[in-house]
């Protein structure tokens, strides 16, 4: 399979997990010139900024692990832009949520839903 495909099928898990905990998808590969929001999702009235990541293997860390700070402000950046974009929801609280998907882990614990991973 090739890495795009393994993308959507990590993100198309994390959405089913996460609408089957009530949340309700907001956008989803929302792109501008700062980067790319995996999925934005709204928890109650909180506006949830979720990024997806899948390791194959755990030799270099692991999903959690490859979120450094450089990834963490540019995920900031665009959020802060998607915000100024779609105004409904700039009044919102928001956080920061990490889906984590590690294939070399059992089914059970492979998904890790890390809820407010950081803040901006």
């Amino acid at each position: 399979m090739d890495r795009q495909r393994i993308g959507r099928d990590a993100e198309a898990l994390a959405l089913l997990h996460l609408t089957a905990q009530g949340m309700r998808l907001l956008a989803q590969n929302w792109r501008c010139r700062c980067g790319e929001l995996d999925l934005v999702m709204l928890d109650g009235d909180t506006v949830v900024f979720i990024e997806v990541r899948y390791r194959r293997h755990l030799a270099w860390g692991g999903a959690l692990e490859s979120i450094d700070t450089r990834k963490r402000m540019k995920l900031i950046r665009t959020a802060q832009y998607f915000l100024q974009q779609e105004t409904r929801w700039a009044r919102h609280p928001c956080r920061f949520d990490v889906i984590a998907i590690n294939a070399d882990e059992s089914a059970s614990s492979r998904l890790n839903w890390i809820r407010s991973a950081f803040d901006a």
